[in-house]
């Protein structure tokens, strides 16, 4: 059985960093400042060496248009090597592969490919199918990478329909620049308090 793992980068207001598209977002590149050659190694080293890729449509295209031209490093490599399993309605235009869609039913794909062998799914980005994955139980691990500033409004990780949910805090890691890497295991629904 695989872990479903997901990663985001957050403001401490839980706003997430939108990547290389600033079309949704008031503050886009809130996050380049923060960026460090230890906060790759340490995201890299939490992302882990094998990994497959589960992604919604949107972050696939995204990334499809960026990682293959970048420059070679362990990152960039490891995630051109994976095998990119996509929540599309419509399948076809996956070149960047290896690449296969998840069928009419994500959630569905989703739990097949979670019960199946084979490496870790890894998801960046792809709020839609993030909270899909949470609302099925299908999240093992979250990993964020928490930026020290507040925005006050913007797209947020986790949004206000969002199940209760309990997290155990596994590691965490501060890089120079003061951004947190919060590893945290998902325990399951939130216990109401006693009495």
């Amino acid at each position: 059985m695989r872990r479903i793992r997901v990663f985001a980068h957050v403001s401490l207001d839980g706003v997430i960093s939108p990547g290389n598209d600033d079309s949704d977002f008031a503050r886009g590149g809130w996050t380049a400042p923060y960026r460090s050659p230890a906060g790759a190694a340490a995201v890299a080293e939490a992302q882990g060496t094998g990994f497959d890729l589960l992604l919604g449509r949107r972050t696939y295209d995204l990334w499809a248009g960026f990682w293959p031209k970048a420059p070679s490093s362990p990152f960039a490599d490891r995630l051109n090597a994976a095998t990119k399993y996509v929540a599309t309605r419509q399948p076809e235009g996956l070149g960047w592969g290896p690449a296969s869609h998840l069928g009419a039913d994500i959630a569905e794909g989703a739990r097949g490919l979670k019960a199946s062998d084979g490496p870790d799914l890894v998801v960046w980005g792809s709020t839609t199918v993030t909270a899909l994955l949470f609302k099925e139980s299908l999240v093992d691990e979250v990993v964020l990478c928490v930026i020290p500033v507040l925005l006050g409004r913007g797209k947020r990780f986790f949004s206000d329909g969002a199940d209760p949910r309990e997290l155990a805090l596994v590691s965490t890691t501060a890089t120079p620049t003061g951004v947190l890497l919060n590893t945290y295991r998902c325990v399951g629904p939130l216990a109401r308090p006693a009495g």
